[in-house]
C-alpha cells in the first residue's frame, strides 16, 4: 500500500507537466487568454515545481515525509479545484502555480517514502522501478488523458480529475504512512529556501523571455542575473550562514549524488523537449485535434514504461552507468531520426517509431540515475537527495526547452511562415537535443564505476526483482 501511494502522488506530479498541453487552445478562447499569457499555464507550473523541489525534499526529511506528502497532496488537489472552476487567466495562472508548489512537496516525499521502506538490494531496486516506470508514464500519458478529457467534458476537467484522485490518496496515506517526524524538532532554513527559489525561479524566468525578447534584452538579461546572483546567495548562506542549510554542500561530495544530478540535468534538457515539440506538429502542421493528438503518444507511453522496467535487468547485467550511457545514446539515436522531420513524414516513420525510440532511451536513464543518487545516502539526506535530482531534472527540461524553442522560432523565421518552416524549425530542435544527449552520454564517466564483481550476485538479485 505504501508504494501504491506513493506512486499514485507521483503519477499526479507528473500527468500534471503534460496533461494541459493538448488543452491550450480551449483555455484560450474560454479565458480570453493572449498569446503570451497561455504560456504560462505552463511556465507557472513548471517554475513553481522547480524552484520548490529543494524546499519540499528538505520538508520531508525535517518535518517528516508523511506530513510533506499529505501537505502536497491538500496544496495540489485544492489547487486543481480553483485552476477547475477559474474564470479569468490570472485565476488559472494562481492555481496552476499553487499546484507547482504541492507538487514540490510532494515529489521528494514519495521517493524517500520509497528508500525509508525498502532496504538497500532487490526491495529496492524493485520499488524504484515501479517508482520510475509510473512516473513515465504520468508524463506520457498527460496527453492522451488532456485530449480525451478536452474533448468529450471540458478543458477543466484536466485540472478536476485531480481532486477525487488527490482525496483518495490523502486517506490511504493517513492510513497506511508512518506518521513518525525525523526532524527532531530541527528548524527549516528560511533564507535558503527564499534564495534558491528565488535564484532558480528567476533564472527560468529569464530563460523562458527570449523566446519573445531574445537573448541580448533588458527583458531577458535582468532575470539571468538576478537569477545568478541570487543562486550565489544561496551558496554563500549554506556555506557560512545557516546553522542547519538547506542543502549542506557536502552532499556534493558523493561522486554518485553531484555525477547523477550532471546527467539527468542534460537528459531532461532534451526530455522535456521532445512532448512539447511533437504536439506542436501534430496539431499545427498536420492539423491534429487534441484526443488525435493524444492517442498518439500511447506508442511512447508504451516504450518509456518498458524501458523503465527492462532497466534493472541491464543495471544487474552491465552496471548503472553503462546503462545510463546506452540509454542516452538510444535517445540521441531516436532524436536524430526524428530531426529528419518533414511537413510531408508518414505518421508511422516520421512521428511513431522515432518517438518510441527516443522514449525509450529515456526511459532507461530513469533507474540507474535514481539508483545512482540514493544509493549509500543517509537516511536524513533522502528527501534532499531525491528532491535535488528532480530539480534538476525540471531546471534542466525548463532551460533546455525554452532553448530549444529559441533556436526552432528563430529557424522558422528565417524560413518563412509556411508549414515546412515551421517544421524545419522542430527538426533543428530536435537535432541540437540529439547532440545534447550525446554529451549526457559522454558525462557518464563521472559516475562512479561499476562495482566490484562479489557485489555482481546481489545486482544480479535486483533485476530479477525488479523485472517480477
Amino acid at each position: 500500500m505504501k508504494l501504491l501511494v506513493t506512486c499514485a502522488a507521483q503519477f499526479l506530479v507528473v500527468l500534471d507537466v503534460s496533461i494541459v498541453n493538448v488543452a491550450l487552445p480551449a483555455m484560450r478562447d474560454d479565458l480570453g487568454f493572449g498569446p503570451s499569457g497561455l504560456e504560462w499555464v505552463v511556465n507557472a507550473y513548471a517554475l513553481a515545481f522547480a524552484g520548490f523541489l529543494l524546499l519540499g525534499g528538505r520538508v520531508a526529511d525535517l518535518f517528516g515525509r508523511r506530513r510533506a506528502l499529505i501537505a502536497g497532496l491538500v496544496l495540489f488537489a485544492g489547487a486543481s479545484l480553483a485552476g477547475g472552476l477559474a474564470t479569468a487567466p490570472w485565476a488559472l495562472v494562481a492555481a496552476r502555480s499553487v499546484q507547482g508548489l504541492g507538487g514540490a512537496l510532494l515529489m521528494p516525499a514519495t521517493l524517500a517514502i520509497l528508500t525509508a521502506t525498502y532496504p538497500e538490494g532487490p526491495q529496492r531496486a524493485r520499488a524504484v522501478a515501479v517508482w520510475s516506470a509510473v512516473g513515465a508514464a504520468g508524463g506520457a500519458a498527460g496527453s492522451v488523458f488532456g485530449g480525451l478529457l478536452t474533448d468529450f467534458l471540458s478543458w477543466r476537467w484536466t485540472l478536476l480529475i485531480n481532486v477525487p484522485i488527490g482525496a483518495a490518496a490523502i486517506v490511504v496515506a493517513l492510513l497506511v504512512l508512518d506518521p513518525g517526524r525525523d526532524g527532531g524538532g530541527r528548524r527549516l532554513d528560511v533564507l535558503g529556501a527564499v534564495t534558491v527559489t528565488a535564484g532558480l525561479t528567476s533564472l527560468a524566468f529569464g530563460v523562458t523571455q527570449t523566446r519573445e525578447h531574445g537573448w541580448g534584452a533588458a527583458a531577458t538579461l535582468l532575470p539571468l542575473v538576478a537569477g545568478i546572483l541570487l543562486l550565489l546567495g544561496f551558496l554563500a548562506v549554506q556555506a557560512w550562514v545557516a546553522r542547519e542549510p538547506l542543502m549542506p554542500l557536502r552532499i556534493f561530495r558523493s561522486r554518485s549524488v553531484s555525477s547523477a544530478n550532471v546527467v539527468i540535468l542534460l537528459t531532461g534538457g532534451a526530455g522535456f523537449a521532445m512532448w512539447y515539440f511533437v504536439s506542436l506538429y501534430l496539431q499545427n502542421v498536420r492539423g491534429y485535434g487534441a484526443l488525435e493528438a493524444g492517442l498518439a503518444f500511447l506508442p511512447h507511453t508504451a516504450a518509456i514504461i518498458a524501458a523503465a522496467r527492462v532497466a534493472p535487468r541491464l543495471m544487474a547485467r552491465i552496471g548503472i552507468r553503462a546503462t545510463v550511457v546506452l540509454g542516452a545514446l538510444v535517445a540521441a539515436a531516436g532524436f536524430f531520426w526524428q530531426s529528419r522531420l518533414t511537413v510531408d513524414s508518414g505518421l508511422v516513420t516520421g512521428v511513431l517509431l522515432p518517438g518510441m525510440v527516443m522514449t525509450a532511451g529515456i526511459g532507461l536513464t530513469f533507474t540507474p540515475l535514481a539508483a545512482a543518487a540514493t544509493t549509500g545516502a543517509a537516511r536524513g539526506d533522502s528527501g534532499l537527495v531525491s528532491g535535488l535530482l528532480n530539480s534538476s531534472r525540471q531546471i534542466g527540461g525548463s532551460v533546455g526547452l525554452a532553448a530549444l524553442a529559441t533556436i526552432a522560432a528563430a529557424h522558422t523565421q528565417d524560413l518563412g511562415a509556411s508549414g515546412a518552416a515551421v517544421t524545419a524549425g522542430y527538426s533543428r530542435a530536435f537535432l541540437i537535443a540529439s547532440i545534447l544527449l550525446l554529451v549526457a552520454a559522454a558525462a557518464t564517466v563521472l559516475l562512479p564505476p561499476p562495482p566490484r564483481t562479489p557485489k555482481a550476485p546481489a545486482l544480479a538479485e535486483a533485476a530479477r526483482a525488479g523485472a517480477a
